[in-house]
């Protein structure tokens, strides 16, 4: 399945197409709190593919708006899936040591005027007050150390440097989920409860009361 194949997978519920990714060869290679990644059979992309997306686009936006900075990973292909999911695919990347990341991270906070880390620096925090004004329970801009992996050609990336306030949209989908209706569209939250965390960490009980939530809401 090449690229070209995967755009056909635009607005497909999230099962469909990650079905249709392990038909075409594709394999699982990472599980994150909200995603579930999968490489290709070459080894060259990754697909990510989530069912439930609030923060993930603002870190596209990022990629697409300083296209060829040398920090930021190749995007390949991005587009919606049904309910509120999204599937990205980009260049395959691997961990770093620890004192490169950290190495990285020290020049995110240094933000010398020519390094090409400072114009992503710069974007970042711009995209992240637009998106705390526009986007509910926004979460904020992370560069911690954990965020920055390498490309084939040993060159740092740095990866997910946005997220979402996830454990208050669970709270608030348990304790008030009228609120959370408000805030979310139904055609945004059809998968809310199958984020990869939910699946990994919560008892029988805690899913039980946050699919309940979730269909009081519709």
């Amino acid at each position: 399945m090449t690229v070209l194949d995967v755009e056909a997978l635009r607005g497909l519920p999230h099962r469909e197409a990650s079905g249709r990714l392990l038909a075409g060869g594709w394999n699982v290679c990472g599980l994150g709190d909200w995603a579930t990644v999968w490489r290709s059979p070459d080894g060259a992309l990754v697909a990510r593919v989530s069912p439930f997306e609030p923060a993930y686009g603002v870190f596209v936006e990022l990629c697409r708006s300083l296209e060829g900075n040398p920090l930021l990973p190749r995007i390949e292909l991005d587009a919606p899936l049904a309910g509120g999911g999204r599937i990205t695919v980009l260049e395959f990347l691997t961990p770093v040591g620890r004192a490169e990341a950290e190495a990285v991270v020290g020049r995110w906070n240094v933000a010398a005027p020519d390094d090409p880390i400072t114009v992503v620096r710069r974007k970042a925090e711009q995209l992240d007050a637009e998106a705390a004004r526009s986007i509910p329970f926004w979460g904020g801009l992370d560069h911690n150390s954990g965020n920055v992996l390498r490309n084939a050609a040993g060159e740092p990336k740095l990866v997910d440097l946005f997220y979402a306030a996830g454990l208050e949209i669970y709270r608030v989908l348990r304790e008030d989920p009228a609120r959370l209706a408000e805030a979310i569209p139904a055609e945004h939250r059809r998968y809310i409860c199958d984020i990869a965390a939910l699946a990994r960490r919560s008892d029988p009980d805690e899913l039980a009361a946050l699919r309940a939530a979730a269909d009081s809401i519709g």
